[in-house]
């Protein structure tokens, strides 16, 4: 949709490539620990060049929102867009291989970053987003909105007008 709608390329990651999982959110969840930042990251850059154009933005939703936080870190993508991505790593994903996505905004591109944000999400709890906005990311939140209220029509916390508006503010902020 977005590719037709903005006239833009776009390529999605599998966070978890050649694993047999099922749609279980659980099961999928439980891998989290598995994975690597650094494989995420050179993932994402191998997606991006496969892109072949210069200009790359990123944007991710939820797991795939913290790793746009992650992804600070990198000068490959000129546009990053976390939607409600965790800012903290949760309890049940902590490993060796999971750095904290603040650290890596701290010493990254803040100025790239549009974190968007829902007001009622316990994955971004209001102390990680004063955070968020001490480091210089673009932060937008909308007060009501819960986690997962912008990619999903079929989702009880969807909120049609807030989703509308953060895609506007996305595409402007990608354009920009």
């Amino acid at each position: 949709q977005l590719a037709r709608e903005w006239n833009m390329a776009v390529i999605a990651i599998e966070p978890f490539p050649n694993q047999m999982l099922s749609a279980d959110i659980a099961e999928r969840m439980a891998c989290v620990p598995l994975l690597s930042d650094d494989a995420v990251l050179r993932d994402m850059h191998e997606a991006a060049d496969a892109l072949g154009v210069d200009r790359v933005g990123l944007m991710g939703f939820c797991m795939g929102g913290m790793y746009c936080f992650k992804s600070a870190r990198s000068d490959r993508f000129k546009k990053i867009i976390s939607f409600y991505g965790m800012i903290t790593v949760p309890d049940g994903w902590k490993s060796t291989t999971q750095g904290e996505p603040l650290k890596y905004l701290k010493n990254g591109n803040t100025d790239r970053v549009l974190a968007i944000i829902g007001g009622k999400d316990h994955y971004t709890p209001p102390a990680d987003v004063a955070e968020l906005i001490r480091l210089n990311v673009k932060t937008e939140i909308y007060p009501e909105a819960e986690h997962a209220f912008a990619h999903d029509a079929s989702r009880p916390a969807h909120r049609a007008q807030d989703a509308a508006n953060a895609y506007e503010k996305t595409y402007n902020w990608l354009i920009s």
